[in-house]
């Protein structure tokens, strides 16, 4: 039977720095269909960039920017009071260097997906989404833009015209208003193998989620989410992938408006 639903599976990678090693990249790449490649200001180096985007190259994976806040110690997490002016600025100079980076390896990018705070900020923030869609839009517009399902973020790219991808997630939980559930929550993150995977059939076959307040939500979902620093990351993305494809769920990258 030919596959029904198609869905691209993306993970945050490229986080390491310096001398620290976070995440299990090489692991996780044969399970994944695009990386989302961290630019330097939440986490990554030069150097990690350019092997994050090498190794996605060797195994076919649709290189992406994972633009974040500049903000090392907290990872990227943490809200900064941002202007619209400044989050169009340090997305344009975070896209600006992958970009440099997977030419000179040979590639080309994907898509861009914000990072942490800054992705949230903009899921709501209709000011902050447009920022961010613009400096895709005015750098290159033909990139696929990741954002949360049915969000600002999604919204405004689609308003400028530009090829955008509703992201879902494996391992967090969401609000009756189709939010995820703030990480400061307890209830957050999904730590059962078994449910996530569950959440993420039911939101790729049927489009639908359950809240923590117990309603279903209706959701589009063209791409889902792995988080690449958690510590059964490898052995989640291998169940998840083929779980996938035993319910007859096609695996690619999201399409972009140009092909590359």
């Amino acid at each position: 039977m030919p596959p029904t639903h198609t869905i691209d599976l993306n993970c945050d990678m490229g986080e390491s720095f310096g001398a620290w090693t976070l995440g299990n990249d090489e692991g996780l790449l044969p399970f994944i269909t695009s990386a989302n490649i961290a630019c330097g200001f939440h986490a990554g180096d030069p150097s990690v960039m350019r092997q994050t985007v090498r190794a996605a190259l060797k195994h076919g994976v649709a290189i992406g920017a994972h633009p974040g806040l500049p903000d090392l110690v907290g990872f990227g997490r943490r809200n900064l009071d941002l202007s619209a002016e400044e989050a169009f600025n340090l997305t344009v100079y975070q896209l600006g260097a992958i970009t440099a980076v997977a030419k000179a390896e040979g590639g080309r990018l994907h898509h861009l997906k914000p990072h942490g705070a800054l992705y949230n900020m903009a899921a709501t923030n209709a000011a902050l989404a447009e920022a961010l869609a613009e400096a895709v839009y005015r750098v290159q517009p033909e990139l696929v833009l990741y954002g949360l399902a049915n969000s600002e973020l999604t919204k405004a790219g689609e308003k400028l015209g530009l090829r955008t991808a509703h992201e879902v997630f494996a391992d967090r939980t969401y609000q009756a208003n189709g939010t995820l559930t703030p990480r400061r929550q307890p209830d957050a993150l999904i730590t059962d193998a078994n449910a996530a995977i569950a959440q993420v059939l039911r939101l790729v076959q049927a489009g639908q989620v359950r809240s923590q307040q117990g309603s279903d939500v209706a959701l589009r979902a063209d791409t889902v989410c792995l988080h690449g620093d958690g510590a059964h990351t490898l052995e989640f993305a291998q169940r998840l992938n083929e779980a996938l494809r035993a319910a007859g769920v096609q695996l690619q990258a999201a399409r972009p408006a140009v092909a590359p």
